[in-house]
């Protein structure tokens, strides 16, 4: 057994497939966090995830979520405090809406596994990155 301790640091660590950036945290077998954000302005791009699944939590900022599965699609507004899921296919596109970037804390399970995780599908919105 060990013991991961991770601050995120002040640049990103990567740019996730939608175009977002993002901070890697500490992670475990069965699972990782990370920080996403995009700036003000942004849209990322749609994608859906072949194997993993994502709870969100809204650390700051405020924008909107488009996600879909099968036959159920909802637009979400998104704020601090706010929380939600992205099962596993869920196709999904979000944009920063405020004046301040939109920060998501990312919690992926099991662990990212690599680029060729996400695809990309049709979204609502123009992408920006």
């Amino acid at each position: 057994m060990w013991f991961e301790t991770k601050r995120a640091g002040p640049a990103p660590d990567a740019t996730a497939p939608d175009g977002s950036e993002v901070r890697i945290l500490c992670g475990v077998s069965r699972g990782g966090l990370a920080l996403f954000s995009l700036p003000p302005g942004a849209v990322a791009r749609p994608v859906a995830h072949r194997t993993i699944e994502e709870l969100w939590y809204v650390v700051a900022g405020r924008g909107r979520l488009w996600r879909k599965l099968n036959d159920i699609e909802e637009i979400v507004d998104l704020d601090a405090g706010l929380s939600l899921s992205l099962p596993t296919g869920t196709h999904f596109q979000f944009r920063c809406d405020g004046p301040e970037p939109l920060t998501i804390l990312g919690a992926t399970m099991p662990p990212w596994p690599g680029p060729h995780e996400a695809y990309p599908v049709a979204g609502i919105w123009p992408a920006t990155l």
